[in-house]
């Protein structure tokens, strides 16, 4: 696994493009992975809510939409001309003012313990560079009783399986070099969620970080997956 600086390097490169590539490569069903994440959050009432690895924002202002006024969101990265995205966005939509983005590293995170009701981090924990460090902050974060949500790229399993490595590692490539003028950032995503745990395996990895009640739920042919767990 790379290190932070070189990983955040990888998504700076990418950044004007990020959205674009997203929509495009996953035939537009991002839309609909972040929705389900913002309503299994909407489900548990969070006051506080706070989406690591933000990225572009697309997951902060989904959860924004859902929870309403009434809560407050937070995005943090550290990558930052990804966040100068975000902000770019948020400055043109009007019901967005009020979620704050700022630098945040999700191996040390700047949030006080028991702070936050609910945590959100999609396509984030593949590339941390020490999971059960990031999964211990994320915890320590936490309120008891607080929950965290995880959307990452999964195993498929049976016919589905080959099929997806072959779109991830010629196809996906290749798409995104035409998109973003990197494609380099996109074989690694193909070698990291090629190496990265199942949906089992993950779940174990977060019990093991003293999380409970850690249940997932399969999503696009399994390639992608919804773990959510609390404290």
């Amino acid at each position: 696994m790379p290190e932070g600086p070189v990983i955040a390097e990888m998504f700076s490169g990418i950044a004007p493009r990020y959205d674009l590539a997203n929509h495009v490569l996953s035939f537009g069903m991002d839309f609909g992975w972040r929705q389900r994440l913002a309503d299994a959050v909407a489900a548990k009432n969070p006051p506080v809510v706070v989406d690591l690895a933000t990225g572009s924002g697309d997951v902060a202002f989904a959860l924004k939409k859902k929870l309403g006024a009434g809560v407050k969101v937070s995005g943090l990265d550290f990558c930052r001309p990804m966040l100068e995205v975000a902000e770019r966005k948020k400055a043109k939509l009007p019901s967005a003012w009020d979620i704050s983005f700022a630098f945040g590293d999700c191996l040390n995170l700047p949030l006080a313990d028991n702070s936050v009701d609910a945590l959100t981090i999609a396509w984030g924990v593949r590339n941390l560079a020490d999971r059960p460090r990031g999964f211990a902050e994320m915890r320590r974060v936490l309120r008891p009783g607080g929950s965290l949500f995880v959307l990452e790229n999964s195993q498929p399993e049976g016919w589905a399986r080959p099929l997806c490595r072959f779109y991830m590692n010629a196809f996906m490539p290749f798409a995104a070099g035409l998109l973003t003028g990197k494609p380099d950032a996109y074989r690694y995503l193909a070698v990291s969620s090629s190496g990265f745990p199942g949906r089992e395996a993950l779940a174990a990895e977060m019990t093991a970080a003293g999380f409970t009640r850690v249940r997932y739920e399969a999503l696009g042919l399994g390639a992608v997956a919804l773990h959510e767990a609390e404290k």
